[in-house]
């Protein structure tokens, strides 16, 4: 089959630091290439490059094969040349588009419209609109027939499964439904080619499993190509054609997916050895805590239904459950986000307690200062440096040779090496891959100097050797700097690994906690299967 894109001698710097390094390759019509590579290896970088985002490469070139129609706007694959124009009937003639040329400029912006991406965790959706608003919104700004646009709208919310939540408010959805509904926002658009750049790193299991499966079946429903980028093997197994290895910019393998993910997983190791805590006092103390809310489609609802707990110093605790099962809204009590309707949250400040549950500047505002969450849909500031996202970005005003010494300590903490703390420091966060951003994000709850740490998924968005380093971190960090986490999380591999104890909750309710190995026995197969562990 004809070459749909083609990738030659791509480079890319920022900075002086190279980002990509000679990639070359090919991609046909309707393949799903995967593009796998631990974070910073340059897999953001090249889909943004090949999708037209951000700013041109060094050099290279990345060369669209298509079929353009000379009497209106329509473009096509290059198996529609020699054949009629499906909006105006003209002649669909063969042509080579070098995309970041400036003379390619208006055919780029053709191209594009053509093109559709899924960003990693961005749902991009009108979140007081109702899904099927969201659907026509994209449709809109497509100009589709106005007449047409109901049916259009309910054929994608069809193909994506989500024909029983067609009238769900957007932001009351599940992460999975979300990411399904910028699949039908995107197809939408009636793509010959998607960018999808980690689109289930913050799924559980399951629903990852879920979404991969509607990505496979619409690729298929609407001869698509697609990209998928991921530092989960899983990822591109479930859904690669063929599978690119990347590695500091550079191609290290290209082929078939179980080849490229042996090679990948050739470093994967973990050999690290850490004392067991000496745990310290209770340091939280929670005792029948309740949150309710109304809820139109259910009445009352019971997120967090008579919930008690210890946490010790030095203690890495840890809150499990399926979706829904209330553990993001504890996490949120826990860190004052939210007030509970009843009950007590205390953590110890000094020689003090302070309950959480009452509003104020001596209660709930003393204590949230020295407690830092990281959530999974974390923010850094565009415009500032990884630096002054540190520092002067959160209120911490150091003189700046303190500033980027207790930033490099903090950067290692998080993960980063001595030698890529320095290099980042004047980097902002779009010349970050996401693993990056997201340890980054972690380093700035962490440079505060919390008492406790909340952790929401902090492995979302993380390939395998970069969890081992994030694992690393929290552990020597709870070893130096007698820190205390409590992580909130779906990948039990991460749980098992890191946790002293654990809570899991099912609807709203802790019906079992103690040692990590003891709690996770008493998971369901249910449970087992939508978090993604084997029994132990």
């Amino acid at each position: 089959m004809a070459p749909l894109i083609t990738v030659k001698d791509l480079c890319m710097e920022f900075n002086g630091s190279i980002a990509l390094k000679d990639i070359s390759f090919e991609i046909a019509e309707g393949e799903t290439v995967g593009i796998i590579g631990r974070s910073g290896a340059g897999k953001t970088v090249l889909m943004h490059l090949m999708r037209g985002v951000d700013q041109p490469p060094t050099r290279g070139s990345i060369i669209y094969h298509i079929a353009a129609c000379d009497a209106c706007d329509y473009v096509g694959v290059p198996g529609e040349a020699g054949k009629p124009c499906p909006f105006c009937g003209g002649d669909l003639k063969p042509a080579d588009v070098d995309f970041w040329k400036e003379e390619s400029a208006p055919m780029k912006r053709r191209i594009m419209r053509r093109t559709a991406i899924m960003f990693q965790r961005t749902f991009a959706l009108y979140g007081d609109d109702r899904v099927i608003e969201n659907v026509l919104r994209a449709l809109d700004d497509i100009g589709y027939p106005s007449e047409k646009a109901i049916g259009r709208a309910a054929d994608l919310i069809d193909q994506v499964r989500l024909s029983h939540r067609m009238m769900h408010i957007a932001r009351d959805l599940s992460g999975g439904e979300k990411q399904r509904v910028v699949l039908a926002r995107q197809l939408a658009k009636n793509p010959f080619m998607l960018y999808a750049d980690e689109p289930t790193g913050t799924l559980d299991p399951e629903t990852a499993t879920l979404v991969h499966r509607m990505l496979i079946e619409s690729a298929q429903m609407n001869d698509m190509a697609m990209v998928v980028t991921s530092h989960f093997s899983s990822v591109i197994e479930d859904v690669a054609d063929r599978a690119i290895l990347l590695e500091n910019g550079e191609i290290l393998a290209i082929g078939a997916p179980d080849e490229v993910i042996d090679r990948f997983m050739q470093d994967y190791s973990d050999t690290a050895q850490y004392q067991a805590a000496d745990l310290g006092e209770k340091l939280v103390i929670a005792r029948d805590v309740v949150k309710r809310y109304l809820s139109v489609d259910r009445g009352v609802v019971r997120a967090v239904n008579t919930v008690s707990f210890d946490v010790n110093e030095q203690e890495i605790f840890g809150i499990i459950g399926k979706s829904g099962a209330g553990k993001t809204t504890l996490s949120r009590i826990i860190s004052g986000i939210l007030e509970p309707t009843s009950g007590e949250m205390n953590i110890r400040i000094g020689d003090g307690w302070i309950d959480m549950t009452k509003p104020g500047i001596e209660h709930r505002g003393r204590a949230k200062g020295y407690i830092g969450l990281l959530h999974q849909e974390y923010d850094l500031y565009p415009h500032r440096t990884v630096l002054d996202n540190l520092t002067d970005a959160i209120g911490l005003e150091f003189p700046k040779e303190l500033a980027m010494r207790k930033a490099i300590i903090t950067l290692g903490m998080a993960g980063f090496t001595p030698e890529k703390s320095q290099e980042i420091l004047e980097r902002y966060p779009d010349q970050l891959s996401e693993g990056e951003k997201h340890r980054v994000a972690l380093a700035q709850v962490l440079i505060r100097e919390p008492l406790l740490v909340v952790l929401d998924e902090p492995t979302g968005t993380m390939d395998p050797i970069t969890k081992i380093d994030v694992k690393h971190s929290i552990l020597n960090a709870r070893e130096e700097m007698d820190e205390t986490f409590i992580v909130v999380s779906h990948d039990m591999d991460f749980v098992r690994d890191i946790c002293d104890r654990v809570a899991l909750m099912r609807g709203g309710k802790i019906i079992k906690m103690g040692p990590t190995e003891e709690v996770l026995a008493h998971l369901t197969e249910e449970e087992r299967r939508v978090m993604g562990t084997e029994a132990p």
